[in-house]
């Protein structure tokens, strides 16, 4: 596969985000990150005119590449610094791992699906970008790497799962949708100094929903 970023990409993606910039309150930090990843790459070819449109897709297996305005909101509200240690709970596409990674996160991702996961992997070897990939249950976070800074879930939990709360460090946020299969209200989890846990709660979204031990069963 091609990966070709031309000037006609980069304008309709400038003109996506000057959107955002306007629609949301989102640091220029999180847009300059968006404006150097071609969100393109993760579609198919045949929906280039699509990829810049604030909307979700498909990307098969059941799974979706989240709206630009959902990735902007999610990373905005993690406060992503240079060095942070992120644990990502759903890699889907790969698109908000880039993301992530523009912005300077150590960043662990796990997919629970075999085939994203490794497509995923292979995307962003090939663009350049370096993170640690598992293929595994995102409920259960990943003990062996925590205690981590951030955690971002990019799929709709029933509960804000413990095991993710205790792999977050003290001082640390976890940004997680939660909510019924239809509609989640976003939390922003917010772990103390001293790990009392406070939880702030925005908008609704509606995102595919987190399969797992601490998620929905299969």
């Amino acid at each position: 596969m091609q990966f070709v970023d031309s000037y006609k990409h980069k304008g309709m993606r400038k003109a996506l985000l000057n959107t955002l910039i306007h629609k949301e309150m989102i640091a220029e930090k999180v847009i300059m990150a968006m404006d150097k990843v071609p969100r393109h790459f993760f579609l198919d070819s045949a929906f280039l005119e699509q990829a810049y449109l604030d909307k979700a897709f498909s990307i098969g297996e059941g799974q979706t590449i989240s709206q630009p305005s959902t990735v902007a909101f999610q990373t905005e509200l993690l406060d992503v610094q240079v060095g942070d240690k992120i644990l990502e709970i759903g890699t889907g596409s790969g698109y908000q791992s880039c993301i992530l990674l523009e912005l300077g996160a150590i960043l662990y991702t796990i997919e629970y699906n075999k085939k994203l996961h490794q497509q995923a992997k292979n995307i962003l070897s090939q663009i350049g970008y370096k993170a640690n990939f598992i293929c595994g249950d995102g409920s259960q976070g990943l003990a062996h790497f925590a205690p981590f800074d951030k955690i971002i879930v990019t799929a709709g939990a029933p509960k804000v799962p413990q095991t993710l709360v205790e792999q977050l460090k003290n001082g640390g946020v976890m940004v997680i949708p939660v909510g019924d299969n239809e509609v989640q209200q976003m939390y922003k989890v917010q772990k103390t100094l001293k790990g009392e846990i406070i939880i702030y709660k925005h908008e609704s979204f509606s995102f595919v929903p987190l399969l797992g031990k601490e998620g929905w069963q299969l």
